[in-house]
């Protein structure tokens, strides 16, 4: 199957938001990992980490004081949960570009790929919410 110059230009759209969007995330990745090693005012001092590590994910949440799921959101000025924002942004970046590709399609009047496109961001979003979430 060849595709139409227009699909190309959705699928150039989509690649450039990919592209910025990843740079973005691991950039405030690496500045966020790295002003919590420095110590930078971090919610779970790294030193505790070991310790914490070796216990099951609902003692280290009770011991930490973080709720499950989005609760590290509510703790972001800490070093700590800038870098789970990061990663948070960085599993996300797709989203946007899906709907840059959307846009592009119904441009081209390409309604199934469109459909395509929100189809697959309401299911990122669903999975996101926590909506879903399996309770342990």
């Amino acid at each position: 199957m060849e595709l139409k110059p227009d699909a190309l230009a959705a699928q150039r759209a989509y690649a450039r938001w990919l592209t910025w969007g990843t740079r973005l995330g691991l950039g405030l990745l690496v500045a966020s990992f790295a002003a919590y090693v420095l110590g930078l005012a971090p919610h779970v001092p790294i030193e505790r980490l070991p310790q914490l590590w070796q216990r099951p994910a609902s003692d280290l949440l009770a011991a930490t004081g973080v709720r499950a799921g989005w609760g590290w959101a509510a703790m972001l000025p800490a070093s700590d949960m800038l870098v789970m924002a990061a990663i948070a942004i960085l599993a996300t970046c797709s989203i946007p570009c899906l709907l840059v590709a959307a846009i592009a399609f119904g441009r081209q009047r390409e309604r199934v790929l469109v459909a395509v496109c929100v189809m697959t961001v309401a299911v990122l979003a669903l999975a996101i919410s926590g909506v879903l979430a399996v309770a342990h």
